[in-house]
Formats: C-alpha cells, structure tokens, sequence
C-alpha cells in the first residue's frame, strides 16, 4: 500500500490485516468487485437524492453514472448511496420540516461509511440545503452536481415558468378570464423535461448559490437538465473529487464567511428566493458563523437585481444559462465580491470567473440598467417583528412598499381557505391580510401559505395585488407584495399572534420597519390573554421537530445541530 493510500480514511475499513479488514473486503467482493479497486484507490461516495416522488430530482441516476465514469477515470472507486429526498410538491405538511432530518441522514451517511471523499447530487428546493448542512457538518471532501432546471415551458407559442405562471394564471381562472380548456392546456404545457422549477424560485436560486459558495464546478448552477453538458460536468465533478482528496480540500476550507458573503451578495444580484435566507441562515448554524439579519440587508443595500429572470424580471433559467449563467453573474459583481476566496476547483472566485462572457445582456443586465438599484430581497423589524420578517422587494408592487392599512385576520391556512373568496369577506384594495399559524411550529413545518391568495372578488375588480403578512415562506416562484418570516411566530406568542381584524399595519420598506399601530398598554392586555395551542405531535420525528427547531431568524435548524466550538466534529474510522 503506497504512502498516500495508507492515509485514505476508507483504508482503516479496506486497507487491515485483521477480521474486520477480511469482512469488509469479502462484503465488497460480494459486488463484484475486485479487490484492486478498493484497496488502493480512494473511495468516492456519490450521495444521489434521486426519487420517482421528487421529480426535479428524476434524472439523478443519470447523473451519478457520469460522476462515476470521471471517478473510475480519476483514479477513485465510486459507490452510490441514497438518502431521503425531499418532494416540494407533494410532501405534506411541508418539505421543510424534513429538511434538517435528510441533513442528519447525509451528514450520518457520510460519517458512517468507508468513504474519502463524496459527490452530492440535489436539486429540488429543499434537497439542496439539506446536502450542504450535512456536508458542511460532516467536513469530507465534498463537490456538489446540480440537476438543472428544466426547459422552458410553451403554451400556445408563449413561454410560461413553473410556479410563477400557475400563481398567475390560476388567479385569471378565478376571476373568469380564462377557461377551464385554457387551464388543462397548461398543465400539460408547463413541465416538459426532468429538472427543477425554470424561474428564480427556491430550486434555481439554492442550486446557483451552491456554486457562488464555490461548492460546485464553475458554470454547473444553471446548465438545463436535458442539455448533455450536464453530464460532462457531472464526469468532470467526478475526476475532481478524487483530486480534491489528494488535495484533502475540505468544505471547511471553501464555506468560510467570505463563501457567505459572496452567496448573499449572489443571492440579491439574482432576485433570488426569499427562502435562501434561511437556508443560508441555517448553513451558517453548521460553520459557526455568526450571519445574523442584519448582514443579508447590509448588503441587499449594496447589491443591484441584475437577473431579468421571473418572478422579479421576464426570462426563464433556460435564457440564464445561454447569457452566461452564474459565472458572469460574479464577474459582474466581483468588485463587491471576495474574490480571493477559495473554491473546490482548487482555484479562486476570481480565477474561475475571470474569463466569463455574457451573450444576453437582456437577461443578465449591466448595473446601469439593473432591474432595482438594491438587492431583490430585504429584512424588516418593528414591533411586528422584532426578530426580523423578509419581503421580496424585486416581485413586489412598487405602490405597496409605503403602505398603511387594516388588517384582515385569518388564524390558520383552514381558515383561510375557507373563508378568502367568500362574497361576505369584508376587505378591499388598502386591506393587509394576515395569516397566523403558518411558522415553524404553528403549521407545523413552516409550509409555503404566506402567498395569500387575492380574494376572488377583488380578482375580478381588476386587483392583482395587496400587501400580505405571515410567519409561513412562500415559494421562490411566487411574486407580490408579500411579508414572510415573521418572528417570533404566532404559535409561540410573537405579537402577530395579537394582531386583530381591524387593526391598522404600516409597511414602511424605506424605514425597513413593520409595525401595528396599537398601544403599548394594548400589546401588554392582548399578550396576557393568549393561550397557546395544543402541540401537532407527541411522538416520533414530529415531537423531535417541535422541541427543537430553532426560529426563522435562526434558520429553523435544531439546536443541537448547530456548531457552537468552531470545529467539526470529527469523522470516526472503522472499529
């Protein structure tokens, strides 16, 4: 055995001379495969969320046979593994609350097993996060390969984005502009090849900050999953990890603060989803870096929306990655980035980008015609909020971000759904809808509610906006004058929970501020009179969630998982 192989961590597995070594071999053996390849190479997990019930992530078998191709070719010895993967449109209540848990399956995954290094393969909103936390907290060589947004969608000759066009055109079937016929059409129209969502929602911008963190090959992020350089860059990924454990380049070495930095500073040129916030928010949790509110609106005031990509602009990820993608993007910006920051290519921000040519500057906009001057997301406070609340600035209706008006309460989603287009509901065009419950443990799980609908009958008086207030996320394709995130929540006390019909609420984005205007002595009275609800769970992952998730603010992340000393924990070898 070489000198370097004798360091690989899978060889305390492959590489002894005593019972566990003969077991190991001969289980391996059992596969197929000769014993060359695993004693003497590096082994390379590939973590592939591939599952038939999370269809951005369908291809991903695909994928992981080219990561494997550039493993074998690299030198290494590749071996597939699979975790949870995380649905976003079919998992119930939300797949939010099972982020954290398919991050303890990577994160465990890795640590457990006979690897030296690993590819991680994610694509749906939630799969992607989850993979960076466990990896980011495991701490082994780590590349990751996007799936790719999906092609464009085309309904009768006109190009419609996922999610952002279902928001839209299905408040045109309620306020009878459109038929039935039009709608079925649609559907059939919209999603026409593997991958995730085609506009800037959670998929596209998780996946295109994944790369500004320096966590992927350069140009990965928005590469369309049908496009075959998809694949090459998968094989490409392959090789390079089992360069990176030569190297042993570690995530602890490229997620440092300045990786933060430049992600939000990517985050707000690209409009992207407001549930970056706190995903980012929990990554940080797992480094140790203290990344608080404050920062992400510190620099959304610096950064200019450059992305013309829906919701907040006109363009899809399809039109993203023929202007350049996300590597002109930061050249763009690398007067404001770090671009001395190290990445798993082995080479800097500004290395990598350096070369980077637009071929669209209709959709990846020069600063000088930027979409708005600051960055597509911005953080609130106030005594709504005195733990922060998010509104997406870049899809908001510019004559709403000043606004004064009476609240019109709903205490959870049931109740909102039953009542939002009843003909008696007292609201018009000024009225602020306020949705309780929708957080983190009021939900549970902080599901995507906070896009309340408009009410039909203001639909079908021409309104297509008003300002909305929730404790709940909304989809990164969703758009409008929508305020998220708000904490505390309701479900523990947060003064949203004492907000009343009738009550006035002023959104002040200039003054980044979200208050309801009643008294002090008022707050106190209501305060003292709420009760909390009964807990959603008493048992199982459900009881573990609701004890120890930690506030939007914080990025909803549990406790124990965040990392308090600084220091990964380390990875254990065999017995």
């Amino acid at each position: 055995m070489s000198d370097h192989n004798s360091r690989l961590r899978s060889q305390d597995w492959f590489g002894r001379d005593d019972k566990l070594g003969f077991l190991h071999r001969s289980w391996m053996r059992s596969e197929g495969f000769p014993g060359s390849v695993f004693s003497d190479k590096p082994v390379i997990g590939i973590c592939n969320s591939w599952s038939e019930l999370t269809n951005c992530n369908a291809h991903l078998r695909q994928v992981a046979e080219a990561v494997k191709r550039g493993v074998w070719s690299a030198g290494g010895f590749p071996l597939e593994f699979p975790t949870i993967s995380l649905g976003e449109p079919f998992m119930r209540p939300s797949t939010m609350m099972f982020r954290n848990l398919m991050a303890m399956d990577v994160e465990e995954s890795i640590r457990a097993n006979p690897m030296d290094g690993v590819v991680l393969l994610c694509g749906c909103d939630k799969t992607t996060p989850a993979q960076l936390m466990g990896a980011a907290s495991a701490d082994l060589p780590s590349i990751f390969v996007t799936g790719g947004p999906m092609l464009k969608g085309i309904w009768r000759n006109k190009e419609i984005g996922s999610g952002t066009d279902v928001w839209h055109y299905w408040d045109e079937l309620r306020a009878g502009r459109i038929s039935q016929e039009d709608w079925c059409e649609m559907e059939c129209a919209m999603s026409r090849s593997a991958g995730h969502c085609m506009v800037m929602g959670t998929a596209s911008t998780m996946t295109s900050l994944t790369e500004a963190l320096g966590m992927t090959l350069t140009g990965c992020a928005n590469i369309p999953a049908a496009d075959s350089r998809r694949y090459e860059i998968a094989h490409r990924s392959g090789e390079r990890i089992v360069e990176m454990v030569r190297e042993d380049l570690r995530p602890s070495a490229v997620l440092t603060r300045e990786a933060m930095e430049n992600a939000v500073r990517v985050d707000m040129a690209i409009g992207g989803s407001t549930n970056a916030i706190i995903h980012l928010q929990a990554l940080a949790g797992r480094l140790g870096i203290d990344f608080p509110l404050e920062r992400f609106d510190e620099i959304s005031r610096e950064t200019a929306v450059v992305a013309n990509i829906q919701p907040s602009g006109k363009h899809l990820m399809e039109d993203m990655f023929y202007a350049g993608g996300i590597p002109v993007v930061m050249r763009d910006l690398l007067d404001q980035l770090h671009g001395d920051a190290i990445t798993v290519t082995g080479h800097t921000v500004q290395q990598n980008v350096a070369d980077a040519k637009c071929h669209n500057r209709e959709v990846i906009l020069p600063r000088a015609r930027a979409l708005q001057p600051e960055g597509g997301t911005i953080v609130l406070n106030g005594n709504l909020c005195p733990r922060g609340a998010v509104l997406k600035t870049s899809a908001a209706s510019p004559g709403l971000l000043q606004h004064t008006g009476e609240a019109v309460v709903f205490e959870d989603h049931e109740d909102l759904m039953r009542r939002i287009d009843s003909p008696d509901l007292e609201v018009d065009a000024t009225s602020v809808l306020v949705l309780k419950n929708g957080g983190p443990i009021g939900a549970p799980g902080m599901p995507e509610y906070g896009n309340l609908p408009i009410p039909a009958k203001l639909l079908k008086q021409g309104v297509r906006d008003m300002v909305r207030i929730s404790d709940a996320r909304m989809s990164g394709t969703s758009y409008g004058t929508v305020v998220l995130h708000v904490a505390p929540e309701s479900a523990i006390g947060g003064p949203l929970a004492l907000v009343r019909t009738g009550d006035r609420i002023r959104l002040d984005t200039q003054g980044r501020r979200l208050d309801l205007l009643i008294s002090e002595e008022e707050f106190e009275r209501r305060h003292s009179e709420w009760q909390p609800s009964a807990a959603h769970y008493d048992r199982g992952y459900g009881k573990l969630y609701l004890e120890n998730v930690l506030q939007a603010n914080e990025g909803c992340d549990f406790t124990f998982l965040k990392r308090t000393n600084g220091v990964p924990s380390k990875l254990p070898l065999a017995f």
